[in-house]
């Protein structure tokens, strides 16, 4: 699944006429290169929840037969956050543990380490930045941990993970966010497993980080 309903504010006044994962970098509109980094998984059937803009999404991907993928739409008339979308967007997911990426991410991540990856609960993907200020986790061998003491934090959340539906059993579809709303609660009982990438990541969602990304394809 890729998270792309959000509006993008922070990309204003860019994303007010195109939707975030709709913005080309290095050729390509962002979700483009997505999809394929996904199908190079060998990951075929893909869900999409949508909401701002929507349509410019679904026009643009269309079935998804042009990238020799499956694309199926969970669209929200109202904007559900991280959490209340997936849950929307359970009927499409399957019983089995799904792979799910935000919308923003560009990243050299090798998917196919996830495609089989085995989980009741979470796993999540966490990289080292330099702002302080994300710093959300520590891994402790493979289990994610947070502390009251910040400052044993080192990592944040890349918006890649393997998740299990049944984790979204007792939710409801209405907004909630993902890692503070469920994911902090599963970590503090030990439930989640995590690594370490310190490949290429960059979240797209503020100006500064698009032109990082824009300058580098062009040195």
């Amino acid at each position: 699944m890729i998270l792309a309903a959000g509006p993008g504010t922070r990309l204003q006044p860019l994303t007010d006429t195109t939707p975030k994962p709709l913005i080309e970098v290095r050729g390509a509109p962002l979700i483009v290169h997505q999809i394929g980094w996904l199908r190079l998984a060998g990951i075929q059937e893909i869900v999409i929840n949508v909401h701002h803009l929507a349509d410019q999404l679904i026009d643009h991907l269309g079935n998804g037969s042009r990238f020799d993928v499956r694309i199926t739409f969970s669209r929200e008339s109202d904007l559900l956050n991280t959490g209340g979308g997936i849950v929307n967007a359970l009927p499409h997911l399957g019983q089995q543990p799904f792979l799910l990426m935000n919308g923003d991410v560009w990243t050299n991540y090798p998917f196919t380490r996830l495609v089989r990856h085995q989980t009741n609960q979470g796993h999540l993907v966490l990289t080292p930045v330099k702002n302080k200020s994300s710093w959300d986790f520590a891994l402790d061998g493979k289990i994610v941990q947070r502390f009251a003491d910040l400052t044993r934090h080192d990592l944040t959340y890349s918006g890649i993970a393997v998740l299990h539906p049944d984790i979204f059993q007792q939710r409801e579809a209405k907004p909630f966010s993902l890692t503070r709303d469920l994911m902090f609660e599963l970590i503090d009982q030990r439930k989640v497993t995590g690594e370490v990438f310190y490949g290429d990541w960059i979240d797209i969602g503020s100006p500064n980080s698009l032109s990082k990304l824009r300058d580098s394809a062009e040195t």
